[in-house]
């Protein structure tokens, strides 16, 4: 691409990208120490602070195309190099304007400018560095790519390519790359396998035993060192050598594990992995231009395509609104926490107990009616952070101090100076009414009774007590360590102190709160039930079960609905599904077959074969009763998403939930269901759902969606 062309494109494209924080491109001169010669070092800084990362939109890319064509112009400079603002490279391309894209056009542009920018590292007749001194997500990671040296931190966090992880790819050169230089295998590893394991991210340590680096050298003094390296390099006295990448047949093989990944995660509803792995296929043979070009093609389908924009709000809200719940009272009202009670002493609130030590760092206090419990259960914690030391997450001395601060009990006058105490007792509106009214008799007015239910009223919980005001709902996820989602329950009576408190804590647990009313199983157990019950509907009129489960494949989700029953458990599941029934009626449908099953003891549907395949049993198989009315997968998977559309929209209209994004919000975060489905309201909307069951969206055209042009 000529300058003028690049130039036209940068203009264009800037004209709508209002939104655009700029990433300057500030270039000064090192004298490097061995021979005096002249290294251009150009550090990105957006003039945030550590809170906005470096992004490229394209101003900035115009900034940083001019500093490198000043400096290849100059015939005094030996060499080019890029950093970032401290602690952060860059973290990718800036998505704010995406919605201002409504023409295959523009995002072709914006795919070639990228190209065209980062290449000039690539094409400069003087040798080019990329000292990674932190955060280098997506772009940020591919402009270091294209650089003919890299160094990198030690105290780096948050190297990566998650692309596949938001439905794309990496679309600025990642694609083909990577692949050649550290081979397919590890590209494939960083490229889907890690976007695709949670999004999982490199240190610089592992970045540099990847073979992305080739240099590594500690924070304190990481640019003093990058910058010796350089001029070590450019004076001949150190030399970097490399691997050769095997391009036979283990390519091919790596290729192929990349595509069984995404099928187990994504299961096609992605297109983004997929893309991904047909580029590093190709990217074995290809040229440089051609590799580029299939990309810039690649990149502008993705960018018009529905699942690429759900995606982008499921991160957005991830990212944003996560962090402010809707309808929060002002947080200057919340009270401090110095000591934290958890009652009950089974396997979730030991999990609990963990975590408030973990993340609080206060005394707490766990109890049960039997001596016995309590001591397994603070054994169970101490095993737990023995694990936590071995894995090298908490030292020695911090596990020490974990241990101080716990405490066991069967006296709840041990809870009378905690702020906070959850209950986590047997799920029976009785005895956790009784619970209460037994703390109240011990606790401080202030102190915050909240419930980890998952189905009962929180207001019923608090009707008898003298301060109802101050129970709030706290529903964790299982497993409370990994789930990042806090349905933080507000009951009839529930003030706004009360509120806050329990949101700041849920701010300090690291969890994202969700800010819901007082209703039946709240918002993700509420739509899971919904949905389980229509499959076992489905199941009692004569679907196999294991074609009811595979219906909803299409829509990829982290595990099959019968799956997930089999993680939460069947009996935990009838529960619920008999509150919602006493509570909705017919909606809820409580299934013969589902009763059958807990009757059993099976621990679900599935037995498992040695190598890990789901299977039904005979035993289990003989458990279900039949129906004459089979039904299609296609038809039990319309049934199930009119009825996750009807379900939402009531929900909206009880105002259990501000809006449908808290709803998606909630499904991404509590049920880790994909990006790509933005939740489950985009979807719906997209497929034409929401208009059939509604009559409506949820969200307006162009939120979630390409907006007209």
């Amino acid at each position: 691409m000529g300058p003028e062309e690049l130039q036209r494109l940068i203009a264009e494209a800037s004209a709508v990208s209002e939104r655009e924080v700029v990433t300057h491109a500030l270039s000064r001169d090192i004298r490097l120490p061995h021979d005096g010669r002249t290294l251009v070092l150009i550090t990105l800084d957006n003039g945030q602070d550590h809170t906005r990362p470096n992004t490229f939109g394209p101003r900035g890319l115009g900034e940083l195309a001019a500093a490198l064509d000043a400096a290849t112009a100059r015939a005094d400079v030996a060499a080019i190099a890029v950093t970032g603002k401290p602690f952060i490279l860059a973290a990718g391309a800036d998505l704010s304007g995406l919605p201002t894209i409504t023409r295959r056009a523009q995002a072709l542009a914006i795919a070639r400018i990228g190209h065209a920018v980062f290449d000039k590292l690539h094409s400069a007749p003087k040798p080019t560095f990329a000292f990674v001194n932190g955060l280098a997500l997506g772009g940020g990671l591919e402009i270091a790519l294209h650089c003919d040296f890299r160094t990198v931190s030690a105290a780096a966090a948050g190297i990566g390519l998650p692309e596949c992880f938001l439905g794309m790819f990496p679309g600025w050169g990642g694609a083909y790359l990577l692949p050649n230089l550290v081979g397919a295998d590890r590209a494939v590893q960083v490229i889907v396998e890690n976007a695709l394991n949670q999004n999982t991210m490199l240190t610089g340590v592992q970045a540099a035993r990847l073979g992305l680096a080739d240099a590594l050298f500690e924070g304190a003094d990481f640019l003093e060192r990058s910058l010796d390296w350089a001029g070590r390099i450019l004076a001949g006295t150190t030399a970097v050598e490399r691997p050769d990448v095997d391009r036979g047949e283990a390519w091919d093989a790596a290729v192929a594990r990349g595509r069984a990944v995404a099928d187990a995660k994504v299961a096609g509803a992605a297109p983004g992995p997929y893309k991904a792995l047909e580029l590093i296929a190709a990217a074995k043979t290809a040229e440089r231009a051609a590799a580029f070009a299939a990309e810039d093609e690649g990149l502008a389908d993705l960018l018009m395509s529905p699942e690429l924009r759900a995606g982008l709000y499921a991160f957005d809200l991830v990212q944003k609104r996560a962090r402010k719940p809707a309808g929060a009272p002002d947080a200057t009202l919340a009270r401090s926490v110095g000591k934290v009670g958890v009652v009950g002493a089974g396997l979730m609130a030991s999990q609990l107990a963990l975590l408030f030590l973990r993340r609080l760092e206060v005394p707490v206090v766990i109890s049960d009616l039997d001596a016995g419990r309590v001591e397994q259960a603070l054994g169970r914690i101490g095993g737990e952070i023995d694990t936590l030391v071995a894995k090298r997450r908490l030292s020695p001395d911090g596990a020490n101090r974990l241990r101080a601060l716990l405490s066991g009990t069967t006296d709840l006058a041990d809870y009378a100076d905690c702020d906070l105490v959850v209950e986590a007792v047997f799920e029976e509106l009785e005895i956790k009414q009784q619970v209460f009214a037994q703390l109240e008799e011990h606790v401080g007015p202030g102190c915050v009774l909240a419930t980890n239910t998952s189905s009962l009223s929180v207001t019923a919980m608090a009707a008898g007590l003298e301060h109802p005001e101050r129970v709030v709902g706290f529903h964790f996820f299982n497993p409370v360590a990994v789930l990042p989602l806090l349905e933080v329950v507000r009951a009839e009576r529930t003030d706004d102190a009360t509120v806050a408190t329990a949101l700041r804590v849920a701010k300090d647990l690291r969890k994202n709160a969700v800010l819901v009313q007082d209703a039946p199983a709240f918002v993700v157990n509420r739509l899971l039930t919904r949905l389980t019950s229509v499959l076992f509907a489905a199941v009692d009129e004569g679907t196999p079960v294991t074609e009811a489960d595979r219906a909803l494949a299409p829509l990829g989700l982290p595990m099959s609905p019968m799956a997930l029953l089999q993680l939460v458990g069947p009996a935990i599941a009838l529960h619920v599904g008999e509150s919602l029934h006493t509570a909705f009626g017919d909606r809820f449908p409580v299934s013969p077959n589902l009763q059958a099953l807990v009757a059993s003891g099976k621990p679900g549907v599935y037995d498992w074969t040695a190598d890990g395949k789901p299977y039904v049993s005979e035993e289990t198989a003989a458990l279900f009763t039949l129906g004459d009315r089979p039904s299609s997968r296609d038809e039990v998977r319309d049934r199930a998403l009119d009825a996750l559309a009807e379900e939402i929209g009531l929900m909206l209209a009880e105002g259990v939930v501000a809006a449908p994004m808290d709803v998606d919000l909630c499904l991404v975060l509590g049920a880790g269901w994909p990006f790509h489905l933005g939740g489950i309201t985009p979807y719906l909307d997209r497929e034409g759902v929401s208009e059939r069951v509604l009559g409506r969206r949820f969200l307006p055209a162009g939120v979630a969606s390409v907006a007209s042009a």
